[in-house]
């Protein structure tokens, strides 16, 4: 039975939680409010931080020797339940399924009444968090929307089971390989009586039963089922990805008391020097990261979730960085069914209050049970950016403040590791993000680097990572923000607003989750002629650094680069954001240059300078980058220098070709290309063209050349 909806809803205040959960009070005055949804979705509750929801129900009381169970699937953030003016308990977790025995609730009576006091408190800036809420408060992802999740978010339902019911399960897979695979589970379930209990699974046609001797009250189970000659799930570029349905039982006296089903597939991951292996195969990561697909999560459609997962795909991505939030079902369902890898983030970001760690590790626990059947779930990530914020960014993470230990690095982000280390134990674990090298292993883990767009040019990237390797081995951000001519800030549609250039690029900034400082260094404003050719230049600038942020991360493939994850993949917010796809799912110019940097076979140069001076040499390496694995025969390359003159017309300044086997899964250096730029050249451009069996492939490059004229 669900409860789904139109409740009554009213904003919460000391005076109302006395009564509220009452079932003689008259609720009629209240508003009507939709469950599952957000409150922020009804214009009475927008500035809302916490909200009282009613609803009646007709059900009649279960016969003997059966339970019902009240399941909120998600509540945002934090509730209180009440059941015909008792208290029920207390919900604390956006994504967690929290389950409630009633059956005592509802004797002697068959109309009921539910009350929920709902309560998300905003973001509190520069303070440490308290909530684990991640990405969807956070004012650089999706709290640039400016709207509050609050809400009961995902459905209310009430289920039926026998005498002993199931509270808790996880499955996961251990290990597997052609010949074998092992899935560990986890059932957690009530009885009201001691004796055997029985817990029967069944998948791939095969059964397998444990008889446990349960105890009154809770138990808790772990055992592990082979499955022997599996067939292999894989990323969709390495395979087919089947799925198999998984029954677990609970038997009492030869009768099934409660059960649970879910779906799995069989694969091993593992993580070597930053280097991905699914089923002992080596992967390069392409990737992007991805916002809740709505502001307001419960918002987006299945279809409309599911659409992102694809859109991925179509980009040529094998894997999605789940930043900061554990997403809706259609995520995860639709990356198993296509192939497609999850980097899944804890929502934990940012500077954390130190009593946050008892709900962190709780919830850590809660996420495996969630999503460790998944076999698109590659890699669990505790913590993203555990640092406050610079207020001078810069284009690699900060050094200062971060060679000495701090709570959130050093205990924090330790404490989720360690349970999702426990509690899984089949992916690897990355404590936190954007932590650079420290004393004393100098280690560090994934880096977030910003070249192009805190500061320099995104072509410095190769310099840096040719001084310090280990800061490009898995790279979990990069890339440029847009402002899209809709930014309310830009005032185009106001004849009467400030003239350009002084606009409030505090507030276009802040709108974008963005600095003002890296956003004018990517676009100068007195590069552009208004404000409406300056939002058209941001789109021009990111995919400019998209394209080549990528290709040099794809140049120092496994040497030292395991992979790399775009930051990220739609905007939340109308105004603009970091995403190649704006918050209508319009593709900006970022994602036309994304689709030709991580085709499965590129072919690239050196980066040009910014400008070049007639008589000027350029010497260029040429690479051919392949993800194909098997080796391409037979390949010619060709690479054409061009000048375009001042006054028009073009000439071929110089023209190289080279032949040969391009190896598989590999960069290979093909060559190197030599030029004197000309004294009538405006503009150099460089042309290469790999041609081979069924396939071709070109890249141009461009930059323009200073004149001579006095």
């Amino acid at each position: 039975m669900e409860l789904t909806g139109q409740w009554r809803a009213t904003t919460a205040n000391d005076e109302m939680r006395r009564t509220f959960h009452q079932p003689e009070l008259d609720d009629r005055a209240w508003s009507e409010i939709t469950v599952p949804g957000h409150w922020s979705s009804h214009p009475e509750f927008a500035e809302a931080h916490a909200v009282l929801h009613r609803t009646r129900f007709v059900l009649k009381v279960p016969d003997v020797d059966r339970r019902c169970w009240l399941w909120l699937d998600g509540v945002c953030q934090q509730g209180d339940v009440w059941l015909n003016g008792r208290y029920v308990g207390t919900t604390d977790g956006y994504f967690i399924s929290h389950g409630f025995d009633i059956t005592e609730h509802l004797e002697d009576r068959s109309d009921h009444l539910l009350a929920v006091d709902v309560t998300c408190a905003p973001d509190k800036g520069a303070a440490a968090r308290t909530s684990l809420l991640g990405a969807l408060i956070d004012p650089e992802l999706s709290g640039t929307a400016g709207e509050n999740p609050g809400g009961i978010w995902r459905p209310v339902r009430i289920r039926e089971t026998g005498s002993t019911a199931i509270l808790f399960s996880r499955t996961v897979c251990l290990d597997a390989d052609p010949t074998s695979a092992t899935l560990a589970l986890r059932c957690v379930f009530d009885t009201p009586d001691a004796g055997p209990v029985v817990l029967r699974t069944r998948v791939c046609g095969h059964e397998h039963e444990l008889e446990h001797p349960a105890a009154a009250g809770e138990n808790r189970v772990e055992w592990t089922v082979d499955v022997p000659e599996p067939e292999l799930w894989w990323p969709h570029s390495l395979g087919d990805q089947p799925l198999h349905d998984l029954r677990c039982e609970v038997v009492v006296d030869g009768e099934v008391s409660d059960s649970f089903e879910t779906r799995v597939g069989f694969r091993s991951v593992r993580m070597r020097n930053w280097i991905l292996h699914v089923n002992g195969e080596r992967l390069f990561v392409k990737g992007i990261g991805m916002l809740p697909t709505s502001a307001r999560p419960g918002d987006a459609s299945a279809a409309e979730v599911a659409e992102d997962v694809l859109a991925a795909k179509r980009a040529g991505l094998n894997m999605i960085r789940v930043i900061s939030h554990i997403a809706r079902p259609e995520v995860y369902e639709t990356a198993d069914e296509i192939g497609m890898l999850l980097w899944q983030d804890f929502p934990l970001r940012g500077q954390m209050a130190r009593g946050v760690r008892p709900q962190a590790t709780r919830q850590a626990r809660e996420a495996v049970d969630l999503l460790g059947h998944h076999p698109s779930v590659t890699v669990w990530c505790a913590h993203d950016e555990p640092f406050k914020k610079s207020e001078t960014p810069a284009p690699t993470p900060p050094l200062i403040g971060q060679q000495t230990p701090s709570w959130n690095r050093t205990v924090l982000d330790r404490s989720v590791r360690r349970v999702l280390n426990r509690t899984d134990g089949s992916r690897p674990v990355v404590a936190h993000t954007a932590v650079p090298p420290t004393f004393p292993d100098f280690d560090g883990t994934t880096s977030h680097l910003w070249f192009g767009w805190h500061h320099g040019r995104a072509a410095d990237l190769a310099a840096a990572a040719a001084r310090i390797p280990r800061m490009a081995r898995f790279v979990t951000a990069f890339g440029a923000a847009t402002v899209e001519r809709q930014n309310p800030h830009l005032d185009l549609d106001n004849p009467d607003g400030p003239q350009w250039p002084t606009l409030d690029w505090a507030e276009i900034a802040a709108s974008i989750g963005a600095p003002s400082e890296s956003l004018l260094h990517l676009v100068a404003p007195e590069r552009a002629r208004d404000a409406e050719d300056w939002a058209r230049m941001t789109g021009v600038a990111q995919a400019e650094v998209i394209k080549t942020s990528i290709e040099l991360l794809r140049r120092l493939k496994y040497r030292p680069t395991g992979g790399f994850s775009l930051f990220y993949l739609a905007d939340a917010s109308e105004a603009g954001g970091f995403g190649v796809l704006d918050r209508q799912r319009r593709a900006k110019p970022g994602w036309q240059a994304l689709l030709d940097a991580c085709r499965p076979v590129i072919v690239v140069a050196d980066p040009l300078r910014p400008l070049l001076s007639p008589g000027e040499e350029i010497d260029l390496a040429v690479h051919v980058v392949s993800d194909e694995r098997t080796p391409i025969d037979e390949a010619q390359v060709q690479a054409t220098v061009r000048a375009n003159i001042t006054g028009g017309g073009s000439a071929i300044v110089s023209e190289q070709r080279w032949g040969g086997t391009i190896p598989a899964d590999d960069c290979s250096l093909i060559g190197r290309v030599n030029a004197i730029v000309p004294g009538v050249a405006n503009e150099l451009v460089v042309s290469l063209k790999l041609t081979a069996e069924q396939l071709t492939v070109t890249n141009d490059y461009r930059t323009p050349v200073h004149s001579l004229a006095v």
